[in-house]
């Protein structure tokens, strides 16, 4: 008995870290995976579990049965497998209210997928005290015995963090991950009824894997969500995937879908976005041209936006395009476009990436930032100085942030701190969206260049309109100025608690989407 008893908790270890990392992923895909959602997960399972802890010590001590637990068990693996299919039409609602930014029904439906946990986790949280009170049969060797579950379920756990994130949610999606580890937990509590009450009493739940086998056929091909002009989902190991087709073009959505990462039309090359803003940063200094350009970096290559636009304003010139999420370069090169044969892809984190580029660039691009989700350790000085060291003497830095109406904590900070390593910074409020566009040159520069650069190129029948267009659109937003404020460090970066207050208060207040 004692063998099978720390098989199980073994097992519903694994499943109770499993549903929560799941659980993650179910919600980020139309809530966002910023900490808040973050916090809120991690505190409400906990509360489930210290709920689940409490439960079943009384319940052990009432029924001490090897049978009692595994009906619990049975129960709790059951919910479980239940949980996405149930979520499912409070989570299309949600994605569509997202779309509007409907703020009650989307805190509601937060709310409720969020409850839709309760029931299970509590009931796994029940395991560990249940097992001590049937394994503990002398006292004095108590200590031992309880040390020897938690760290059984503990093992457990780490198993149960690792395999749905790097191997069944991108493998076969998040409800069928939801649905594999309740089934595994399901038929260890059958199989523990079978072997500690009688086949009869495990042949009375069979019921369950039964029911659960239907409600996944019922619903195998449903999609997450039904956005207009949707083509095609999936999810990878960092990020539910979106592509959708709207008014002729194709873009790129990322978890909950609020914000354009990429942008795709075969017939133009201008969007009028952050991605035409990275071709204009050589600029500010004087009678630059873009015969001067020779190589460049984006980190935060996305599906190719940019890339495609640097290779038709500077030709074949080397890109090297660096980007965490492998799915997303497939899919850019699907449905994006993204075939350029000078293109460099690079998979990974883009920091360490560029810090180990072998290479010097004319622009980096960096085109990783979308709020709540700024990569803190791409805020510091720390940063910026790998940066400049691989600028070429005329080298440019150009980030793609973002401010809010009456707010620009975000982009002062940014500022500030570059301004620590780069003498010229600049900024430029893209018309139409709440995208901001921080330059920096590793020389000291004057915006007159700028001024100047426009009228000789404007004059070059050679040069590309794109280029042109966009330099004037830079130009009439320009700002040269920016307020002194705290400088990020690898040690002290409090990017969340900025970000996360702006957005918090920028919603309550009525703002609209972010545009891109």
């Amino acid at each position: 008995m004692r063998r099978y008893i720390l098989f199980t908790v073994f097992v519903s270890g694994m499943t109770t870290l499993a549903a929560e990392l799941a659980a993650s992923r179910l919600i980020g895909n139309v809530f966002g995976t910023s900490n808040i959602v973050w916090a809120s997960i991690i505190g409400l399972i906990l509360i489930y579990l210290t709920l689940g802890y409490f439960l079943g010590g009384r319940w052990a001590d009432a029924n001490p049965t090897p049978a009692a637990m595994y009906r619990v068990l049975a129960w709790g693996a059951f919910t479980l497998g239940l949980v996405p299919y149930i979520a499912g039409p409070v989570l299309r609602s949600a994605a569509t209210a997202f779309e509007v930014l409907q703020i009650g029904v989307l805190g509601a439906s937060f709310v409720a997928v969020l409850i839709l946990f309760s029931v299970p986790v509590t009931l796994l949280g029940t395991i560990s005290p249940f097992a001590i009170r049937l394994s503990v049969d002398d006292t004095a060797h108590s200590g031992q015995t309880s040390g020897q579950i938690y760290a059984i379920s503990t093992l457990g756990s780490f198993i149960g963090t690792f395999l749905p994130t790097l191997v069944t949610i991108p493998a076969i999606g998040t409800t069928k991950t939801f649905l594999l580890f309740s089934l595994i937990l399901l038929f260890v509590a059958l199989a523990g009824l079978g072997k500690f009450a009688s086949r009869r009493e495990m042949f009375k739940l069979f019921w369950m894997p039964a029911l659960l086998a239907v409600i996944a056929a019922i619903f195998a091909n449903q999609s997450l969500k039904h956005n207009t002009g949707q083509v095609y989902e999936t999810e990878s190991a960092y990020n539910y995937i979106q592509v959708a087709q709207v008014n002729g073009y194709t873009i790129l959505k990322l978890n909950e879908g609020q914000g354009v990462h990429s942008i795709y039309n075969p017939n133009t090359l201008q969007y009028n976005g952050p991605w035409d803003q990275f071709l204009v940063s050589p600029y500010f200094y004087a009678n630059r041209e873009p015969s001067d350009i020779k190589r460049v970096a984006i980190v935060g290559l996305a599906a190719g936006t940019t890339a495609r636009q640097m290779t038709a304003v500077y030709g074949d010139i080397p890109i090297d395009g660096y980007e965490l999420d492998p799915k997303i370069v497939e899919v850019g090169q699907k449905y994006f476009g993204m075939t350029m044969p000078n293109l460099n892809i690079h998979i990974g984190d883009g920091r360490l990436g560029l810090e180990q580029s072998p290479y010097k660039y004319d622009i980096i691009a960096v085109d990783a930032y979308r709020p709540p989700y700024i990569p803190a350790h791409m805020t510091t000085q720390e940063f910026f100085e790998i940066v400049a060291s691989h600028l070429t003497d005329n080298g440019v830095l150009t980030i793609n942030s973002a401010s809010v109406p009456g707010d620009r904590r975000l982009i002062n900070g940014l500022a500030t701190t570059m301004g620590t390593i780069f003498p010229s910074i600049y900024t430029v409020d893209i018309p139409g969206s709440l995208n901001t566009m921080i330059f920096a040159t590793k020389q000291r520069t004057q915006p007159e260049n700028f001024a100047a650069n426009l009228v000789l190129l404007s004059q070059d029948p050679n040069v590309h309109s794109l280029l042109i267009s966009t330099m004037q659109t830079t130009f009439a937003n320009l700002k040269s100025g920016y307020e002194m404020t705290t400088v990020f460090t690898d040690d002290h970066a409090p990017i969340e608690w900025i970000v996360n207050d702006m957005v918090v208060k920028f919603i309550l207040k009525g703002g609209t989407k972010y545009l891109q």
